[in-house]
């Protein structure tokens, strides 16, 4: 999969987007959510435009720090941060945003530097993925059709 350049903003199924922090904030964002557990560098909280900071579903301390951006560990880090997504507390935050995405527009917002290797890119794969395999409340089921 090719990774958009440096200051765009990547789309999933038109619901759940990653853009960086140091972006300006525009109407198609829907929700915007922080991800990081740290709050990026010289962004004010009006700059933001934030409707909530997940710092709670961010990587653990330890697999940020050993990660450390490198992207010769990359795979090592999506596996590791996938583990650490489906502890049940993180499940049920992962639960809430893709609850969001069903709603409307969800921007993950990241400040990392590197716009294809952070967390916001793994949260919005699974996100993606979970609104793929999830019904839609709006579709008629077989045996309801002949009713």
């Amino acid at each position: 999969m090719g990774h958009p350049p440096a200051g765009t903003t990547r789309s999933a199924a038109g619901r759940v987007r990653i853009k960086r922090a140091y972006e300006p904030a525009s109407d198609g964002d829907g929700y915007r959510a922080l991800v990081d557990r740290l709050w990026p560098r010289g962004v004010s909280k009006e700059k933001a435009h934030l409707d909530a900071w997940v710092k709670d579903i961010a990587p653990s301390t330890e697999l940020r720090r050993w990660f450390g951006h490198d992207p010769e560990r990359w795979d090592e880090f999506e596996r590791r941060y996938r583990a650490e997504l489906a502890e049940p507390e993180r499940r049920h935050l992962v639960g809430e945003l893709a609850a969001r995405a069903t709603h409307g527009p969800v921007t993950l917002i990241y400040g990392a530097r590197d716009t294809a290797h952070n967390e916001a890119v793994v949260l919005c794969a699974i996100l993606s993925a979970a609104r793929a395999a999830a019904p839609d409340p709006h579709a008629v089921h077989q045996k309801d059709a002949g009713r």
